[in-house]
């Protein structure tokens, strides 16, 4: 309506000249979006006054809170304590609601020092585990990190986890103690803790309040003194790399670059390596936090790319964009992860189909490690299986997509990938390998064809206080867990090292840790290949006919277990009907466990009001062979909520 507004008013001459989008949309711009004098002549500032970093830490050890303060003390944002100044960079409602960063985000910092203008690319990053591909992204963009441990917890398995994927990408690492003004930090112990495992000495780390804004300064200098400049070639033919995108409903895919070499300018005429296709550069901006629009953008600097980009799959994360007829050196990526949680979402009607799926494909642009396949159920119809990272994962990505897009769906509960070696036949497989993978019990091949089965496998990290360490050990031992080490980090917490199977962890096994250690103990995994298990596929018999929606994936050693609580908790889900219904759980043709769900009863008998007891028999015997009757023909008809109660769960 404001452009509208803008050119109806102009004479009619000019009105002829704005033939196109692209034009009302930079008058539009020009006109009322955010304009700063502070990045004008950015392009003039060398490189070596360009610092990229990225914070790293544990969950709630204060990322978000000294972002806050960075972007306070070099003039981004006003100086306050209100809600408008609390986590700046947690755009997200889900992000502001669970009090954790789920997207890194990314903002450009102007700090002066000795006289002279440094340009700092800052990028905050997740904490939990279930976010670490956020944060593999953002390090490929950056120069040095700054690691941020909690003056008062200490060390945590994430902090482990964060410092040597840091460490692997080769990057100077800055160690920060936060929260020293709290009345039990021990900056000391802390100290003792990151040289006993990172072997980092004491007099390099910084010790700051974020919250109170102590020693912030001391952390900006650090950055500028400690971190190197981008190794970039400002005279080179222009390359990026695309670490990020986002989607606007208005401009399409928009996507976040680290500009490696030479320069790039609106209205120039790119392309990506990937897809070879074609754009032209409508708008180009840096993040102050918010989007301030810039004329061009070089080597050296983290900046955002609009070029009307519609599709999802034309955006790839750890893509490399470079100008039209230029043959340029792909540049190096970083390592996607890979899924390690499989669940099956559908709409909650059919009709719903289109819109979820719109929703879906928006949302996984925004979070690349999120994978997507078309998945069909007789019961819940035509839907996607999703993979994730973890159960958090699974959760926030539900969440986003009722808040965001107002999605409403069924998820279904998570499952892991299996591994499966058939026996050799004469059918060859399409890749001629006698190897598959499923993640869906209903894709699970019969018995009789399988040789070998395989589980997934994680190498997970423990650090506990040691007066909890008993019941974390019974705990990891009922979860089927091999200990491969345990170190001492100092006279109160120790660092357990133990091979998982994947499936035993993603649904309750964090939350029961916390329980059992008071919420003291922290917990890390990653990816640690197959392990030859033996897996049955757990069937569910209702009156003897098998129900592949209901069926599970469990260990021979769980079966029986698990097959106890599944026809238990049918015959409280499924609602009675006029025939007897017995729910089984069953391995092949053995059964493990039995529920019976009892008939409705008709009082045939009510109409009898005496006469010779014969006749009371003979109604009863008439009901008892139509109920046989109907039990050998009746198909059970189970309602969609019974499916979506016991899916969910």
């Amino acid at each position: 309506m404001l452009i509208c507004k803008l050119i109806s008013r102009r004479p009619k001459a000019t009105r002829i000249a704005f033939n196109n989008l692209p034009l009302y949309v930079s008058l539009f711009q020009r006109k009322f979006c955010k304009k700063s004098d502070d990045v004008e002549g950015l392009e003039n500032i060398p490189v070596e006054r360009i610092r990229n970093f990225s914070i790293i830490a544990h969950v709630d050890h204060g990322k978000s809170t000294l972002a806050d303060r960075l972007l306070e003390h070099t003039g981004a944002i006003k100086a306050g304590r209100d809600k408008s100044n609390q986590q700046v960079l947690d755009k997200l409602q889900v992000e502001r609601e669970r009090g954790i960063t789920v997207k890194a985000q990314t903002a450009s910092l102007l700090y002066t020092y000795n006289g002279e203008t440094y340009l700092l690319n800052l990028i905050d990053t997740p904490g939990h585990v279930d976010f670490s591909n956020e944060v593999s992204r953002s390090l490929s963009a950056c120069q040095g990190v700054i690691l941020l441990v909690d003056a008062n917890d200490g060390v945590q398995a994430q902090t482990v986890a964060n410092f040597y994927l840091a460490f692997g990408n080769d990057l100077v690492i800055i160690p920060v103690l936060n929260k020293i003004d709290l009345k039990n930090a021990d900056p000391e112990r802390v100290c003792k803790q990151l040289h006993t495992l990172f072997d980092i000495e004491p007099n390099t780390v910084l010790k700051i309040s974020a919250k109170k804004g102590i020693g912030i300064d001391e952390v900006l200098q650090a950055v500028v003194e400690r971190l190197p400049f981008p190794s970039v070639d400002r005279n080179a033919k222009f390359r990026a790399l695309l670490f990020d995108s986002s989607y606007d409903k208005y401009r399409g895919a928009l996507s976040l670059i680290f500009v490696k070499d030479g320069s790039i300018s609106v209205g120039d005429n790119i392309c990506s390596v990937s897809n070879k296709k074609e754009y032209e550069v409508r708008t180009l901006a840096m993040l102050r936090p918010d989007e301030v629009p810039v004329k061009k953008l070089i080597a050296g600097q983290i900046g955002l790319l609009g070029c009307n980009m519609r599709s999802s799959k034309e955006a790839l994360i750890g893509d490399t964009i470079h100008h039209v007829d230029e043959q340029v050196e792909i540049l190096p990526g970083f390592q996607p992860l890979r899924p390690m949680v499989f669940a099956g979402i559908y709409p909650m009607d059919q009709s719903q189909h289109v819109n979820l799926r719109s929703a879906i494909e928006k949302l996984t642009l925004n979070d690349s490690a999120v994978t997507v396949d078309v998945d069909t159920s007789p019961a819940l119809g035509h839907g996607w299986r999703l993979g994730f990272l973890g159960l958090l994962h699974m959760e926030v990505f539900s969440q986003r997509l009722q808040q965001e897009h107002g999605a409403d769906a069924i998820m279904t509960a998570p499952s892991v990938t299996y591994k499966i070696k058939l026996k050799p036949t004469k059918q060859i497989m399409k890749d001629g390998s006698d190897i598959i993978y499923v993640n869906n019990p209903a894709h699970w091949p019969d018995h009789v064809k399988i040789e070998e089965t395989f589980e997934p496998m994680v190498k997970a990290t423990l650090i506990t206080p040691d007066e909890y360490l008993g019941s974390i050990i019974s705990l990891c031992m009922e979860r089927r867990g091999v200990q491969t080490n345990a170190t001492n980090i100092d006279n109160n917490r120790v660092m357990l090292q133990y091979d998982l199977p994947l499936c035993e962890i993603v649904v309750d096994f964090h939350d029961t840790l916390k329980t059992l250690s008071s919420g003291y103990a922290s917990f890390d995994y990653e990816d640690n290949g197959y392990q030859s298990s033996s897996l049955v596929k757990l069937q569910i018999l209702l009156n003897g006919t098998p129900v592949d929606e209901l069926s599970n994936i469990v260990h021979i050693t769980k079966s029986q277990t698990v097959g106890k609580q599944m026809v238990h908790r049918l015959k409280d889900i499924i609602p009675r009907q006029m025939v007897h219904i017995a729910v089984q759980a069953a391995i092949g043709g053995k059964v493990l466990a039995r529920e019976n769900i009892k008939a409705f009863r008709k009082d045939v008998t009510a109409k009898l009001y005496g006469g010779d007891v014969t006749r009371r028999m003979k109604l009863l015997a008439q009901q008892a062979a139509g109920k046989k009757k109907m039990r050998m023909v009746a198909n059970i008809s189970l309602p969609r909520e019974t499916f979506i109660d016991v899916l969910k769960k």
